[in-house]
This record gives structure tokens, C-alpha cells and sequence, in this order.
């Protein structure tokens, strides 16, 4: 892929809402699949967890996986597999799409190729993947079947240092890794071969602040995605780590949702008598996924998938005038 010289962004507007309490419960992570179907990765309240699969028509078609203990992250792996990643156990866990374990590696400790509560996780162009290993304050790499191969950061504060990181994703035009630096309240970007880039973000709940970040994923256009779980929203930032956009939530009821409510007096009156402001914010947001022009939020505390589209254009160099090589002075 090609990282376009500039971007016309039309708007990132609301799409729709998928899922229900009583299906994504607490949805910590998604996987789209190749025919549409919805898979959620669901973290009960306490110990334990499944994935649940369901459609765009919002089906539950039934769970999948077991033996979780914390679940963090779900990405899609080789052979249309799905791959999860669990602090609980320190393991990262491979399972088909009708529910059948395929492998499962990791070892409690903080050694090279130990885990220590692993969370994000992600593949490169080679089939590697990253774990970001939070309790040891570092990111492994490692082969598909769990070899060792290399590892980056240590615990502190500056430049390439980790304190308890949280999210990972990698830039399919360039390679360039990304990862959300939960206790640090920060983003930081390598290259593909490990080098420190930059870093964005300071503790705070302002527009380009952030307050716990925890999943970070990248599109097509090299935009950086941070769920900021603190401050409930998710942020936008460009391939430079500068902000662009906020999301803090603008749910309407699930096609699920509405026939559970529907079918329950009860719950109406709850319904009629509640702040609407406040209902469709997110909660407590875990991770986020973008496929195609589509981006995904698992709202984490309020158990449904909120869903945007982005409306963007690509613009070659000749199309835009040149960035400002100095700020612009206006008189009166």
C-alpha cells in the first residue's frame, strides 16, 4: 500500500449499533470476517469470557471459544483463525471460526519469550507477530507458532521505555509500529526495524490528551486510532501523531436491542424515563477497529459495537498547496 501525499476528510459519521447486553457483553475486542459476520470478543464481569459470533443483521449465531480467564485482544490469523490474547493465563490462543482450539502458546514470566499479562497484539507483513507484553513493560516479537525472536522497550518514561503497555498496531503502507503506552499516558511510534519515532499525548482529558490509552489500530490512510478508555471516547490522530478527530459515542438501539426492549414493559418504562445524552456515549472503551471504511468501537461498559464511516479522498502533492514551512503572520 501507498501512504497518500494528503487527505480531504468529508466527515466520519455515525453508521449504526450492533449487539445487546445479553449477547456482546462486555465486548473487549472485534473481528470482522470475510462474509460480514460479526465476532466479539466478550469479557465477563469477573473471570472468564467467550467469543460470540453474530451478523449485520444482528443474529446471535452462538459462542465460540472457551477456557478464557481475562481475554484482552482478538485480530484475525493465518488460515481464517482467530487469535486471542489473555492475561489471565499469559497465553495467546488460535481458534477456527466454528470454535475449535487450534494452538495455544505462552509461558508466566520475564524471561525472552515469557509473558507477563499479555494484551495488544498484532501481525507484520512477514506473518510475525507483536505481543505487547504489559506486566514486563516491553513489546516481544515472535513467529506465528510462538518462537522467540526479538524484543523492544524496557520500563520507564523516555523515548522507546514502557510503562504498563497496552495497545499495538502496525502502518500497512509503511510498517511503522505504534504502540499505546497505558501508565505513561502516550502513544509511541517506531519504525518497522524498532527505531524510536515520536510520541504524542500528555495526561489529560483535552482534545490530543489522553487518560489511559489502550487499543490502538491504524487504516489504510496511516491514521492512528487510540482508544482512550479514561476519558471514554476514542481519537484520531494523522501519521505525524497530530489530533484530528473525537468520537464519544452517538449509539442508537441495536435491531437486537429494540426487540429485546419491545418484548419487556418493564424495560420500556426504564427506556422512557432516561437521559438520551448520556445512553449512547461510550464506556470504558477497550480497543477499536477499522475495516475498509468502516471503524468499530466495542463499547466496552455499555455491551454493543458502535460503528462510523469515514468519508475521505486522497490527494496527490499537486492538489493541495504546501504545508507551511513557518507559521502565518496576520496584521490589522
Amino acid at each position: 500500500m501507498t501512504k497518500p501525499h494528503a487527505l480531504l476528510r468529508a466527515g466520519y459519521p455515525f453508521y449504526t449499533t450492533l449487539g445487546m447486553r445479553r449477547v456482546t457483553t462486555y465486548p473487549a475486542d472485534v473481528v470482522v470476517g470475510s462474509e460480514r459476520d460479526v465476532y466479539t470478543l466478550n469479557r465477563t464481569d469477573g473471570e472468564g469470557g467467550q467469543i460470540r459470533r453474530t451478523n449485520w443483521d444482528d443474529e446471535d449465531l452462538g459462542d465460540i471459544g472457551s477456557g478464557f480467564i481475562w481475554p484482552v485482544q482478538m485480530i484475525s490469523g493465518p488460515d481464517d483463525s482467530l487469535v486471542v490474547s489473555d492475561e489471565g493465563n499469559h497465553t495467546i490462543s488460535f481458534w477456527s471460526k466454528d470454535g475449535k482450539k487450534l494452538n495455544s502458546w505462552g509461558t508466566h514470566g520475564s524471561e525472552d519469550g515469557e509473558l507477563n499479562r499479555p494484551s495488544g497484539i498484532t501481525f507484520d507483513a512477514n506473518g510475525d507477530m507483536y505481543v505487547v507484553d504489559t506486566m514486563n513493560h516491553r513489546v516481544q516479537k515472535f513467529t506465528v507458532d510462538g518462537k522467540f525472536i526479538s524484543t523492544l522497550g524496557s520500563y520507564g518514561d523516555g523515548d522507546g521505555q514502557f510503562n504498563m503497555p497496552w495497545g499495538i498496531g502496525i502502518d500497512p503502507n509503511d510498517g511503522a509500529i505504534v504502540i499505546g503506552d497505558w501508565r505513561n499516558d502516550r502513544v509511541q511510534k517506531f519504525s518497522s526495524e524498532g527505531e524510536y519515532l515520536l510520541q504524542f499525548g500528555t495526561s489529560g482529558s483535552e482534545r490530543g490528551q489522553l487518560n489511559r490509552p489502550a487499543g490502538v489500530t491504524i487504516d489504510g490512510h496511516s491514521d492512528i486510532y487510540v482508544a482512550d478508555r479514561g476519558n471514554h471516547r476514542v481519537q484520531l490522530f494523522n501519521t505525524a501523531g497530530e489530533f484530528v478527530d473525537v468520537f464519544l459515542g452517538d449509539a442508537v438501539l441495536s435491531k437486537s436491542g429494540r426487540t429485546y426492549i419491545m418484548a419487556n414493559p418493564k424495560v420500556l418504562r426504564s427506556r422512557e424515563d432516561i437521559d438520551h445524552v448520556d445512553v449512547k456515549r461510550l464506556r470504558g472503551v477497550m480497543s477499536v477497529r477499522v475495516y475498509d471504511d468502516l471503524m468499530y468501537i466495542p463499547d466496552f461498559g455499555c455491551h454493543r459495537i458502535q460503528v462510523y464511516r469515514k468519508e475521505a479522498y486522497e490527494l496527490t502533492e499537486s492538489e493541495i498547496y504546501p504545508r507551511p514551512k513557518s507559521p502565518t503572520l496576520y496584521t490589522v
